[in-house]
């Protein structure tokens, strides 16, 4: 899986070199503790996943620009400060294998570096005139904010339909990855029909990556995942995803109070069981058909531009989003 995603990276690999020089620079601050933080954050860098579609969108529609650069570095400083927060929210102590910020520096720290970063962003975005950029972010991170707190309240009530759901991971993850690739679009002065096709891609695109990192919660090993995510997360957070709203949906009346008080009652015991019934109940099989579903619709609005090499890697990346083990 890790070869696929290099060998995208390969169709960018000179624009992803000065993004990452870029993005360092950006992040400086003469803060000795902002600087040791950030440092921290650089040198721990995931899939890069969104800055990727921001190049491979903008270069199949035109020329790199020093706008691209800068849309790339305004969405990972998004994307980071995000996870940064997630972490605070979750109290989680790891993030891709290694201790989270606020597992070193506390959670007061943590939380003023995603602020910082957020901040970076939008003042990257005001000092170079990117109004039609800043507009796409501020709408961004208000759509992120508020798929978090519906997730928070309606896991709260356990009354999750798939209609929320939806609304639910549009926001928290698939209005990035649509930011991303509008981005990159308007980054390279694409007319506002390609602009919107490309914000839609993103969309399907991101929902399909939303489906997939779902479904790893549900995968019966000992302690965790191929993405190194604990295995029953999700389940332990009270968050209904499709799954398991497919499941209970189709579950008999016995089984479905059955799996509502057990969500209610978590323990690691239940697990096993709550995953057995989302198997026997067809969730497992309807997420994914959803996922490839999705996954389809996005390739088809690449059907309307011309064949390219990049083309194919960004084929290949959609395809990736649905196949990875990572």
């Amino acid at each position: 899986m890790k070869k696929i995603l290099e060998k995208v990276k390969n169709s960018i690999k000179e624009e992803m070199k000065i993004f990452e020089n870029q993005f360092i620079n950006i992040i400086k601050n003469k803060v000795p503790l902002i600087d040791k933080v950030s440092h921290y954050i650089i040198h721990r860098k995931g899939k890069q996943i969104r800055p990727m579609f921001v190049f491979l969108i903008a270069k199949m529609l035109g020329p790199i620009r020093k706008k691209t650069y800068h849309t790339a570095s305004l969405i990972e400083l998004i994307h980071t400060a995000t996870l940064v927060h997630d972490d605070v929210i979750d109290n989680s102590n790891l993030r891709r294998g290694y201790f989270s910020i606020n597992a070193i520096w506390k959670n007061k720290i943590a939380v003023l570096i995603g602020d910082y970063l957020i901040s970076k962003s939008l003042l990257l975005a005001t000092n170079n005139n990117y109004h039609d950029l800043l507009k796409i972010i501020c709408k961004t991170i208000k759509d992120m904010s508020e798929g978090e707190l519906l997730q928070i309240e309606k896991s709260k009530k356990l009354n999750i339909n798939e209609k929320i759901y939806n609304q639910i991971i549009y926001h928290k993850t698939a209005s990035l990855i649509a930011a991303s690739c509008e981005g990159g679009a308007r980054s390279v002065n694409a007319d506002e029909k390609t602009a919107l096709n490309m914000k839609k891609f993103g969309g399907l695109t991101g929902f399909a990556f939303q489906i997939k990192d779902d479904l790893f919660d549900y995968e019966d090993s000992h302690n965790k995942n191929p993405i190194g995510k604990p295995i029953g997360m999700d389940l332990k957070e009270k968050k209904i995803t499709l799954p398991l709203i497919y499941a209970i949906q189709k579950s008999s009346q016995n089984d479905q109070k059955w799996i509502l008080n057990s969500i209610k009652n978590y323990n690691e015991k239940k697990r096993h069981k709550i995953i057995a019934y989302v198997k026997k109940y067809g969730g497992i099989e309807y997420a994914t058909q959803k996922m490839i579903k999705f996954r389809n619709d996005a390739l088809k609005i690449l059907d309307h531009y011309p064949e390219s090499t990049i083309k194919e890697a960004l084929k290949t990346m959609v395809n990736f989003i649905i196949e990875r083990n990572i």
